[in-house]
């Protein structure tokens, strides 16, 4: 698929000033370090970031004590990772195609990677989460709030990218997390005065 190709290409080429970039979220957004805390509480056995970038995020759970993976479509950012994180398993994969066992984790954590995945894809995005995911697993999704598509063609330090980014309403997204067989726990608005406020959704299997 073109969107794929384009994706991981475009997180080739900004790796390393998009880990620069995201180096200071946790500090600078109390409500979602809150949320993975949370997250990390909730999740009793491993856990998988899916579309991990640079592993910030998988580095805090690793801090709270979670067994945690990173999964990332782009060999830059997985290159970038394993320097940055040593001591943590990362690869590359898929979200549309995981290469999980089934029933292999206790938590999936998709945090602003799934606004990649053309509105098609995600139902079979949410059914590999579910399919990967225990019984009683919990699900963390991390998205952008509003509607249509934008095409990024620019970003992080200036250097070229081609990614299309998914604004998606919260009850779009709850109905397809509910149709993939998901149970709805709390959903979160973050910053709903910015210009495209963020969201965070809780499911569990």
């Amino acid at each position: 698929m073109t969107w794929l190709a384009d994706t991981a290409t475009s997180y080739d080429t900004v790796a390393s000033s998009y880990a620069e970039f995201v180096s200071g979220a946790l500090e600078e957004q109390p409500y979602l370090k809150a949320a993975l805390t949370l997250f990390a509480s909730r999740v009793d056995g491993p856990a998988v970031d899916v579309g991990c970038g640079p592993g910030h995020f998988t580095a805090y759970l690793a801090s709270l004590g979670v067994d945690v993976s990173g999964i990332d479509l782009s060999p830059g950012m997985v290159d970038l990772a394993r320097r940055s994180h040593p001591g943590l398993w990362f690869e590359v994969g898929s979200m549309t195609d995981l290469a999980l066992p089934d029933a292999s984790v206790a938590g999936v954590l998709a945090s602003w990677s799934l606004i990649h995945v053309p509105d098609e894809s995600v139902p079979v995005t949410l059914s590999h989460f579910h399919r990967v995911l225990r019984p009683g697993g919990l699900l963390m999704i991390g998205y952008h709030v509003g509607a249509g598509t934008r095409l990024k063609t620019e970003g992080y330090g200036g250097h070229p990218m081609r990614v299309n980014i998914h604004l998606r309403q919260p009850w779009w997204l709850a109905r397809r997390v509910r149709d993939a067989g998901f149970t709805v726990e709390a959903e979160w608005l973050l910053r709903p005065g910015a210009e495209v406020p963020q969201a965070i959704l809780f499911a569990a299997k």
